[in-house]
């Protein structure tokens, strides 16, 4: 049954099941992945599989899902008419009338509701971290994200928010070094997003932050956040234990992780950065290098 799509047009009723699985179209369950940086600081610590890590950090990946997923009903909810215009974004539930607006934000609020109540039974620094997701979010669906740097700034900031708040769930500290590679990472993997929004044939229409953006200044700050990550990991990799002790394998893991990020910038350079999530679980070589880097990595911290 095709559905309306002109603005001020009710959806037509649908049988409960697609009405289901509308709504969970609507949360994004492929943007999920993002929310496994909550297990990074019990894992860069070697404490991940203990039981209390391992299960506050599924608790945290739970609570994280539910507060993005509430982001992404009020976001949807409020650019729907923008929506209808996108060759892609048209097809998403409430923009194709699938799903009423008002029942969009409602199942937002809810879901973020759901995400501070659990939040307030781990603790008060997860707490913080999720009301700071939320209100970061929040603002950025209500206008931050046509600024141009506050929106890759904010983005940036919410996967750190995720990696922060998985080391308060766990009650583990994660080291000022890990933090940043996380920070610089994700923001060489937003940037890349942008360059690769920038350079469609056609313009993203539903994206008026681009307008501010050029290829230029978007390289320049690519080659930046990369050459971060790269430093940033370095060290925490080389100094895991102090200045004056190393583990082996951990500096070996410097070798894989140099290929997957010289792989992902090549991937980029070719206009695949649009799709993070799809790229990193679709290409063989970038699989491989996680493997191959999880293995070194993983063995030094865990078999030490």
């Amino acid at each position: 049954m095709s559905a309306p799509t002109l603005p001020g047009l009710r959806p037509l009723p649908l049988p409960a099941r697609a009405t289901v699985l509308a709504i969970l179209q609507t949360a994004r369950p492929r943007q999920w992945i993002k929310n496994v940086l909550v297990f990074a600081a019990p894992a860069s610590t070697g404490v991940l599989f203990t039981a209390a890590a391992l299960r506050g950090s599924l608790l945290a990946f739970l609570i994280f899902t539910l507060a993005a997923a509430g982001t992404y009903f009020v976001n949807d909810a409020a650019d729907a008419d923008i929506d209808r215009t996108h060759p892609v974004k048209s097809r998403r539930p409430v923009a194709a009338g699938l799903i009423s607006r008002s029942a969009a934000r409602w199942a937002g609020y809810g879901s973020s509701a759901a995400a501070l109540l659990l939040a307030g039974t781990v603790n008060w620094q997860f707490v913080a971290c999720v009301a700071g997701y939320l209100a970061l979010t929040g603002a950025y669906s209500a206008g931050l994200k046509h600024v141009p740097v506050l929106d890759v700034l904010i983005v940036g900031a919410g996967f750190l928010l995720r990696a922060v708040g998985g080391a308060a769930a766990t009650g583990t500290t994660a080291s000022n070094w890990f933090l940043l590679l996380i920070l610089f990472g994700s923001l060489y993997l937003v940037i890349a997003k942008r360059a690769g929004e920038l350079s469609r044939a056609v313009p993203d229409t539903g994206r008026r932050v681009l307008a501010g953006y050029s290829a230029p200044w978007l390289q320049q700050v690519l080659t930046m956040t990369l050459t971060g990550t790269v430093l940033t990991y370095a060290v925490w990799a080389l100094q895991y234990r102090g200045a004056d002790a190393t583990l082996p394998l951990l500096a070996v893991s410097l070798v894989p992780f140099l290929a997957a990020l010289m792989r992902y910038s090549l991937l980029v350079a070719k206009g695949a950065g649009e799709a993070p999530e799809t790229v990193f679980t679709s290409d063989r070589f970038l699989l491989a290098a996680g493997v191959v880097w999880a293995a070194t990595a993983g063995g030094a911290l865990y078999l030490g």
